[in-house]
């Protein structure tokens, strides 16, 4: 039997140009037609925003009249401001209380709570909660827990003979005031995840640790927090953006007072735009902002090998 190999192959047909499948162009503009949704939404959502506000922030845009374009001036006016100065160290005191005490309360939290115990789904659910709450409420209901004379917090002070500071109006207290509140508002979401990470640690690490005389202190630091340590990271990250983001808290409890004790980045900007009307400053500064971030997510991102395990 011969093969086919050796039969040949005339010009013409190594010429000829394969027929393309009928059915393939059709697939191609059902797949566009699936994804053109998002894309839409990138382009008109996303994308286009992002591009306007870049050139609001070179021109000098007033709500109510023509825009002048004045190039880099807006962001040489930013580092030459006091006030931004003052709004940068505000915000990352709030990052620096905020981030720490949520990872570690959401850890602790989680550790208690991942065990199989009747009824522990009610106080994980219970933490949990305050999550799903909408931010404004939440921080309306702690300002007048908070509130000077009769904030249910002096209240309670007042039965040990007591009298409570004016938590909100005095510039010592105002900020931490509003970083415990942020924490106890969104130390559900990292406890989950934490829960969730104690859960897939293999159980025989333990044993094999018990066995060779581990107490628990050391099983914590050398098998627990190794193990789960890429959702540290992964939390430690999203916490630190959110903070930097901070906003609805400040705008409710304090609007960034007394003084300019609680004055964030994101509520200046928010009062250079809506406040003073000065659109273009107001898109330097986010963009500014945006750069601070980024900052902080790339050097993240590139220590993470120095401490994040990962299992082979």
């Amino acid at each position: 039997m011969e093969s086919n190999m050796n039969i040949p192959i005339s010009p013409e047909q190594k010429k000829a140009k394969p027929k393309r499948n009928p059915f393939h162009r059709e697939a191609n503009v059902s797949g566009w037609l699936f994804v053109s949704p998002m894309v839409l939404g990138f382009l008109v959502l996303l994308l286009g925003p992002l591009l306007l506000a870049f050139y609001m922030s070179l021109t000098d845009w007033p709500l109510l009249g023509e825009p002048t374009f004045v190039g880099l001036d807006n962001y040489k006016a930013i580092f030459s401001d006091e006030e931004f100065w003052t709004v940068v160290g505000n915000t990352f005191t709030f990052a620096a209380g905020l981030v720490p005490l949520n990872i570690v309360l959401a850890l602790g939290l989680a550790l208690l709570l991942v065990r199989k115990l009747p009824g522990i789904g009610i106080f994980r659910t219970a933490i949990f909660v305050p999550v799903m709450t909408s931010l404004i409420v939440w921080a309306i209901v702690w300002k007048y827990l908070f509130a000077t004379d009769t904030g249910f917090i002096n209240q309670i002070l007042q039965l040990f003979g007591i009298t409570g500071p004016a938590w909100l109006y005095n510039p010592q207290l105002a900020m931490p005031v509003v970083i415990v509140t942020s924490v106890l508002k969104n130390v559900g979401l990292n406890m989950v995840l934490f829960i969730a990470a104690l859960q897939q640690v293999p159980v025989h690490l333990y044993e094999a640790a018990r066995i060779d005389g581990a107490g628990r202190a050391r099983q914590f630091f050398q098998i627990t927090v190794p193990m789960i340590s890429p959702t540290i990271f992964l939390t430690t990250l999203l916490t630190i953006i959110g903070s930097l983001k901070v906003f609805g808290q400040i705008y409710v409890m304090t609007q960034g007072g007394p003084g300019d004790s609680t004055k964030v980045l994101v509520y200046y900007i928010w009062e250079k735009a809506f406040k003073n009307f000065e659109f273009g400053y107001a898109s330097a500064l986010a963009f500014v902002l945006f750069f601070i971030i980024l900052v902080f997510t790339l050097l993240q991102w590139q220590y993470r090998k120095r401490w994040v395990f990962h299992e082979e």
